[in-house]
């Protein structure tokens, strides 16, 4: 007998395919939930990034008229705070990207089991995991900085002491610490999802993603470039006939090579390439973000027998306001009960296949 499919998935480890089109489904399900959710997102970033933008190219443009060392230095000031700025609104949105990923498993979750979920709904339900999820954002978004920081530095104090030659240590060490950067990325990407879903604190969380994604890195990784490579190609493919329809509007109402008229084709230009770049990005933030969760909620079937517990909700209707997939009784304590694990310690056998406990071993 085939598993139910009560929603989005079967009841059952999944295939690629339908990982996608899991993702589909949810987001035409809870298109209010999922893309307004992410529409204000990317609404906000690329509102400050096309300011900053714009300011940045208005500054550089007046670069022409330099003629002196003084006005060369009063002009670098600006420009250079304007770079700082469009690296802080790049944190900034890795940092709300992370928070959002945790809250947007909600509906995700609800989805597998037929549940539809409003955007009011959506919220209500993670708000009491935002504390926790805010931390997690912050401790993640800290640690990479931290890491580029290092290695930058590295190769800064190398270059500097070495001279050119520097350059056959540095290019193996950049590849090196990009390899460790996305190992390591990768086994904490289901660290919000986890948080919110089951429960848990900043630090169980990060450490129930890391056990979870054990002897399954090379799955998630190929699943999740072959995702970022459609997104990629489809987002391009819409933004270049746009970039050329802005260009033309702009030549259009700036016929002449002015300062005054180039500054309205610039902001023109740059406003159009805005909106169609907040409502591409909703999409396919929705689109990763919906595909992360359902290899989140594979990997609990494959290793905690989720797929019987979503059957059993499916069966009784239990907890029909919440987020399927929580366990039952561990409210926020860790991947176990605080007594310890749901297996005896003293000797005991640990479950068999049989025995489907609730969390991986350890």
């Amino acid at each position: 007998m085939a598993p139910p499919k009560p929603g989005i998935i079967p009841l059952r480890p999944l295939q690629f395919g339908e990982i996608l089109d899991g993702a589909f489904q949810t987001i035409r399900r809870n298109a209010a939930a999922m893309v307004g959710s992410a529409l204000i997102f990317q609404a906000v970033s690329q509102v400050l990034l096309g300011f900053v933008s714009v300011a940045m190219l208005q500054t550089a443009e007046s670069l022409d008229s330099v003629q002196s060392r003084a006005e060369l230095n009063v002009i670098m000031g600006p420009l250079l705070g304007l770079m700082a700025g469009t690296l802080g609104i790049a944190v900034l949105t890795g940092f709300l990207g992370s928070v959002l990923q945790g809250v947007l498993v909600v509906p995700v979750s609800r989805s597998v089991l037929n549940r539809r979920t409003g955007f009011k709904q959506m919220w209500k339900l993670a708000a009491g995991r935002m504390w926790r999820l805010l931390g997690a954002a912050s401790l993640l978004t800290f640690g990479g900085l931290l890491a580029i920081g290092a290695v930058v530095g590295i190769a800064v104090v190398l270059l500097m002491s070495m001279g050119p030659i520097a350059f056959a240590i540095v290019a193996p060490l950049w590849l090196g610490a990009l390899a460790a950067y996305l190992w390591i990325a990768l086994k904490l990407m289901f660290a919000p999802a986890a948080i919110v879903v089951e429960r848990l604190g900043i630090y169980d969380g990060l450490l129930r993603s890391w056990q979870l994604t054990k002897n399954s890195w090379w799955r998630i990784f190929g699943i999740t470039l072959v995702v970022n490579l459609m997104v990629g190609i489809i987002a391009n493919v819409v933004q270049i006939p746009v970039s050329l329809a802005a260009g033309g509007i702009g030549s259009f109402v700036s016929p002449h090579a002015d300062l005054a008229s180039n500054s309205s084709a610039l902001l023109l230009t740059t406003v159009i390439s805005t909106v169609v770049g907040v409502l591409v990005g909703s999409v396919t933030f929705s689109f990763q973000t919906s595909v992360s969760a359902l290899i989140y909620m594979d990997l609990r079937m494959r290793r905690d027998g989720l797929d019987v517990e979503l059957m059993r909700l499916m069966e009784t209707g239990g907890d029909a306001d919440g987020v399927p997939g929580a366990p039952s009784g561990t409210a926020g304590v860790g991947p176990w009960p605080l007594h310890g694990p749901p297996w005896p310690s003293d000797g005991g056998q640990q479950p068999g296949p049989q025995q489907r406990g609730p969390w991986p071993q350890a």
